[in-house]
């Protein structure tokens, strides 16, 4: 589990690639919170695109980058998420709480 950070005029991007489980959500957990904090973003991606499976525990992660960012009065927008991972979510209804593109 790897997160790459880029952030530019309080936009915050954040690119995760390998296995969102039990494992990688717990150092995924750390660098979101460690980044978010660094950066205060107004707005944030998160982009799926290089995961290559996710449970429940990437759920989690998107919903703690959710209340984070709510906590920030700002936005999140998780984007090119695979299909195995679409399928986690839209399972979940996460649709309904976060914006997916």
């Amino acid at each position: 589990m790897e997160i790459l950070a880029k952030s530019a005029d309080r936009n915050l991007l954040l690119e995760v690639s390998g296995e969102l489980d039990h494992h990688g959500a717990r150092s995924a957990l750390r660098e979101l919170e460690m980044a978010l904090d660094a950066a205060l973003p107004r707005n944030l991606v998160l982009d799926l695109g290089g995961v290559t499976f996710m449970d429940s525990s990437g759920i989690a992660l998107i919903l703690r980058a959710q209340q984070h960012m709510q906590l920030l009065e700002g936005g999140l927008l998780v984007r090119n998420v695979p299909p195995q991972a679409k399928r986690v979510l839209d399972a979940a209804g996460i649709s309904r709480l976060v914006t997916i593109k």
